[in-house]
């Protein structure tokens, strides 16, 4: 492993050594090193959207798609998004042979609509949940699209609303979800972990549960000299307080739920997934597979800052500058612009890229692939360390949604950006 770019290398050596420790009764599992190739000839049952045709049939943006226990398809569905904000806002449900049902869901300020939604979650019984950050709320809808409630949250907790995806737990229980990188719960404080939380939805205000703490590497070594602010309420902020600035390749939080409701994740650059229990219980087991990180080298360092220049360029016209989401007083968002000081590189690229999780209870490992290139082999595994195989790079795409009986969704876009939902059935050795 090659030296960390940060000030506080002693101490983060430290923790790193002692969280890769097993906990006390806690399992180690290690996997082979050898992939075994699986097929990825997948039966597939129907697609959605085209160029052209009725509203339901021409998609945008699909941001996210989930399935109930019926087999029922969810889109979370909009125009623009990626040059601009993201607009007519909608959620879309076909049948279970691909027909379409219902849609709804729509831009404004009441209840039921739309102001700056981020996510949502489908329950087993069709109940949806879709994050809202202008509502300062999750809005919840019953299996026909009726609005039921908003659960709001404290001014101190809007982060998670950022989310970008939401797990519904499969025991019915509310949702999990997990602060987006590199964001803080509050002005003025720093995290000390990554949390994996629960969220009670059934009132009119969301109770939270934290159920993991996600290792949060220390902070880069930016001084504090060139770390910008923005006013907030008269005052002088630093960027530092009111947004963690991840360096550049750190490792994502990534999670899933089984469907006994215990949630798995990976927390750090190694290939290494940890089982928490469904409650206030602590990481039952840690499964590894031999595989080390590669190294940011300097020319891997350049590429990707000219690669993020040309992205905020052709998408914002910004230059240098970086757009900010600041929560105001009365917990919205707003947004500024600043300029940015020179990123900070983490040492390596981490060996896993993505994770998701069946309903049958497999899990869904995909690794990284060379830089810039994304998409390497997934593995599939048991919550108990066995190893199903591999599907070779290439091959097949990370679902983006499972459902009951080996459903699987898949969002693919051709040349022209235009959106199609591809809905598969997986072998039952993969479920």
């Amino acid at each position: 492993m090659t030296p960390r770019n940060y000030s506080v290398l002693g101490l983060a050596a430290l923790v790193i050594a002692t969280l890769t420790q097993p906990l006390p009764g806690q399992q180690f599992i290690e996997l082979p090193a050898e992939d075994r190739p699986l097929d990825p000839n997948f039966e597939e049952v129907f697609r959605v959207g085209a160029i052209a045709g009725e509203s339901w049939e021409t998609l945008g943006t699909v941001r996210s798609v989930a399935f109930d226990a019926r087999g029922n398809l969810y889109l979370f569905d909009g125009t623009g998004g990626v040059t601009g904000p993201w607009l007519d806002p909608r959620v879309l449900v076909y049948d279970e042979s691909g027909a379409f049902a219902r849609q709804f869901g729509r831009s404004g300020e009441g209840p039921g609509e739309f102001s700056a939604p981020v996510s949502m979650a489908v329950m087993r019984d069709g109940e949806v949940v879709v994050s809202d950050i202008g509502h300062r709320a999750y809005q919840v809808f019953d299996e026909t699209g009726v609005f039921v409630r908003m659960a709001r949250v404290e001014p101190t907790d809007v982060p998670l609303l950022f989310a970008p995806t939401m797990h519904a737990d499969p025991l019915g229980n509310g949702v999990y979800a997990s602060a987006p990188r590199g964001r803080v719960a509050i002005v003025g404080t720093q995290p000390t972990s990554r949390p994996v939380i629960r969220l009670h939805l059934e009132g009119e205000a969301a109770r939270i549960d934290t159920v993991a703490h996600g290792w949060l590497p220390p902070p880069p070594g930016v001084p504090d000299d060139n770390v910008p602010s923005v006013m907030i309420g008269g005052r002088s902020v630093s960027l530092r307080e009111l947004d963690r600035v991840p360096t550049v390749f750190e490792p994502e939080l990534l999670v899933g739920v089984l469907p006994d409701g215990r949630v798995v994740f990976s927390d750090s650059t190694a290939y290494e997934i940890k089982v928490a229990g469904n409650g206030a219980v602590p990481v039952g087991s840690k499964i590894a597979r031999p595989s080390e990180p590669e190294a940011v080298t300097s020319a891997i360092q350049e590429a990707e800052k000219e690669r993020r220049f040309a992205e905020r360029e052709a998408r914002f016209g910004l230059g240098g500058k970086r757009i900010v989401q600041i929560q105001g007083s009365d917990g919205r968002a707003q947004t500024t612009t600043v300029d940015l000081p020179d990123p900070v590189f983490y040492s390596e690229l981490s060996v896993l890229y993505a994770l998701s999780t069946t309903w049958q209870g497999r899990i869904w490992v995909q690794r990284r692939g060379k830089y810039p290139e994304t998409d390497g082999p997934i593995d599939v595994l048991t919550p108990e360390g066995d190893y199903v195989g591999t599907f070779p790079a290439g091959t097949t795409a990370l679902p983006d949604a499972f459902g009951p009986n080996g459903l699987a969704a898949f969002i693919e876009l051709d040349q022209m950006d235009v959106a199609t939902v591809v809905v598969r059935r997986l072998p039952p050795a993969v479920r």
